[in-house]
């Protein structure tokens, strides 16, 4: 497995602070992925080498928490909210806007590399819906103005 130095040492740290190994399967999911950008097959394997485990029971860790990622994502994440409250305030519409304006899927990489599109349960802004998060920010209210903007930035980042 390919790590920096730094990312291994805080994975020695992570096995080293439970009584038992097992139990530091995800500090080390989430080393990896922010490492990374992804957890991948070859990583799932190492981890359960690392903690005497079998790959499935990290598996079924990555594909439980849905704030893993199995493969690369675009440079910047965009997340739509889909619970009842952004639904019923136009999350689809919102969801197809970003589609159209980075020509992709949901889940996979825009063209570009600029984005990825995902689906996800509550963002727990529902007073303000529809919402989105790219990254780590919040958008509120979105419609179809803040979409071109939200897409607009995004495009001239690169």
């Amino acid at each position: 497995m390919n790590l920096s130095e730094e990312t291994l040492k805080k994975i020695e740290g992570a096995i080293a602070k439970f009584p038992q190994k097992r139990s530091a399967a995800l500090p080390m999911l989430h080393l990896v992925q922010e490492e990374q950008g992804y957890i991948s097959d070859e990583a799932m394997h190492w981890i359960a080498g690392k903690l005497d485990l079998e790959p499935i029971n990290i598996l079924e860790l990555v594909t439980f928490y849905p704030h893993f990622r199995q493969k690369p994502i675009g440079r910047r994440l965009i997340r739509v909210c889909r619970t009842l409250s952004c639904a019923l305030l136009g999350s689809e519409e919102v969801c197809e806007g970003f589609k159209k304006e980075f020509d992709c899927e949901l889940n996979e990489v825009s063209p570009g590399g600029d984005a990825t599109i995902q689906y996800v349960e509550c963002l727990a802004a529902c007073n303000s819906a529809p919402v989105v998060m790219v990254d780590d920010e919040l958008h509120e209210n979105v419609d179809e103005g803040k979409i071109k903007e939200i897409a607009q930035k995004i495009k001239s980042e690169t």
